[in-house]
């Protein structure tokens, strides 16, 4: 799985990146150089048997490098900041971003990356930390076709569904309205555990019902129970991300022209949470606000 590439590098081993880094060691067959901010993060992964190193390192070592950061000015500084990781004469040639990304500057970077000789794909991911953890995520994939086959072998030792959606970029609109539609259900779901709660029915029981019939989805099964519970615990995709994400899918309709007002709600919701002190709390936290 070599792809004429002697080595790979990882930057961000967070809550998603991880368990990705891990699948990509131990599937891959390749050296896997890795850099993070937090050392613990780091250590982490060397004892799956990930390389320690840094971006200095990677960009000596490694031919594709896979980056898995909160957003866009992070991918932005990573690869062109203080101590970038594109230089001439460095080893990379194939930048992929993990990340979940703004889109017109996700192709203002593919152009920008391409006058260094250097390759891009988009490549974000979809589900739970748990599927992070165990390689079944869902990766969108922005590039051309050439691109998207040179790294897929990779990328499918990360994720059980890998899609090419098209040209640079269209893997970040697809992500980013997954989220947009994940994140707005979340909100019906939270809502309709506060009305059942107010009129005195048990929340786990309607989220146990809600499972037997035409409500059924992805979204219920992820977060129902924590609803029910009451529990938003950190370590977890946050409100702060969540409402990053709806705020990319805003931008993306206004640029549209289209008006999304269940968005727009959602997006108010957890802006609202975000201030409340919620930021780092499990995104259905908006459960508080909607019934304190």
């Amino acid at each position: 799985m070599s792809n004429g590439v002697d080595a790979l590098g990882f930057v961000g081993v967070g809550v998603m990146g991880e368990g990705m880094c891990r699948n990509l060691v131990r599937k891959c067959g390749l050296p896997v150089y890795v850099a993070d901010l937090d050392a613990d993060n780091v250590a982490r992964v060397a004892a799956h048997g990930a390389v320690p190193s840094s971006i200095a390192g990677i960009r000596r070592t490694a031919g594709t490098v896979f980056l898995s950061l909160p957003s866009i000015d992070q991918v932005e500084e990573v690869c062109f900041g203080e101590d970038p990781l594109i230089v001439e004469g460095g080893s990379v040639r194939t930048v992929v971003d993990m990340s979940t990304s703004d889109v017109p500057r996700t192709r203002a970077l593919a152009q920008r990356l391409a006058t260094h000789g250097v390759s891009f794909v988009d490549a974000p991911v979809a589900r739970s930390r748990e599927a992070a953890n165990s390689g079944t995520l869902l990766i969108t994939v922005g590039g051309t076709v050439e691109r998207f086959e040179a790294v897929a072998p990779w990328l499918r030792c990360m994720g059980s569904d890998v899609v090419h959606c098209g040209d640079v970029g269209a893997g970040q609109v697809v992500k980013i309205m997954n989220n947009m539609v994940l994140l707005s259900t979340v909100n019906a779901l939270a809502e309709a555990m506060a009305i059942a709660e107010a009129s005195g029915v048990d929340k786990a029981m309607l989220a146990n019902v809600l499972k037997l019939g035409s409500a059924d989805s992805f979204a219920l099964r992820l977060t129902g129970e924590k609803l029910a519970r009451d529990e938003f615990p950190e370590k977890m995709f946050p409100a702060a991300y969540a409402l990053k994400d709806m705020r990319l899918a805003l931008k993306l309709a206004q640029s549209s022209g289209i008006q999304p007002r269940v968005a727009e709600a959602t997006a108010t919701l957890l802006g609202q949470a975000v201030d409340r002190g919620y930021g780092m709390n499990y995104y259905p936290v908006v459960y508080r606000l909607i019934r304190p």
